[in-house]
């Protein structure tokens, strides 16, 4: 019985990825490593934002510029480590919300920018946090599988356990032996 259990544990993420939920691994690695590039070609757009040269911004925009390059920085690494391991939920998560959260920064940054430093280089901004935002949502929707997946997982895990301790409880329990007996 444990060797049917220990079985069906090892064969579940197989049987999950057959049971067309989540995508295949490499197609997801393909994913991930777009979304990495994609992401990295802020960092050079960012070198032309200067803040600090703009007339009565506040002084916030200066630390922002920084916190996004960190954040984007940070964002790429976890990326990295998602198309290693894409059947992490965890680092699925991390990745997904720091992905928001450069968002939402950038969007800050882009009417910061139209309105002290040029608005052409605000719109060619808008345009690259467009494109982002497929990634985004592709990523989104690959979280949301993988927590289906995994979901599932779980429940046939807690399923099949049950009907073990089922079976279990109902079987007889044997005579235990006298010391007489357990010494020949």
């Amino acid at each position: 019985m444990h060797h049917f259990l220990l079985a069906l544990v090892v064969s579940l993420p197989v049987l999950a990825q057959s049971g067309g939920g989540l995508p295949p691994e490499w197609e997801v690695r393909k994913q991930l490593e777009s979304l990495a590039e994609n992401i990295q070609r802020f960092q050079p757009f960012l070198e032309k934002i200067d803040p600090q040269t703009w007339q009565d911004a506040p002084a916030g925009y200066t630390e922002q510029v920084k916190r996004i390059r960190a954040e984007i920085g940070y964002l790429v690494t976890t990326t990295q480590a998602l198309q290693k391991r894409p059947d992490r939920l965890t680092t699925a998560l991390e990745s997904y919300f720091r992905m928001m959260s450069v968002d939402q920064m950038l969007r800050s940054l882009e009417a910061g920018v139209r309105r002290y430093q040029n608005p052409a280089i605000a719109d060619i901004l808008m345009g690259l946090i467009t494109q982002e935002t497929a990634d985004r949502e592709r990523l989104r929707h690959y979280l949301v599988e993988l927590a289906a997946d995994r979901e599932q997982q779980f429940r046939v895990i807690d399923e099949e356990a049950q009907r073990c301790r089922g079976i279990l409880a109902r079987q007889p329990r044997g005579k235990t032996p006298d010391k007489k007996e357990a010494k020949r």
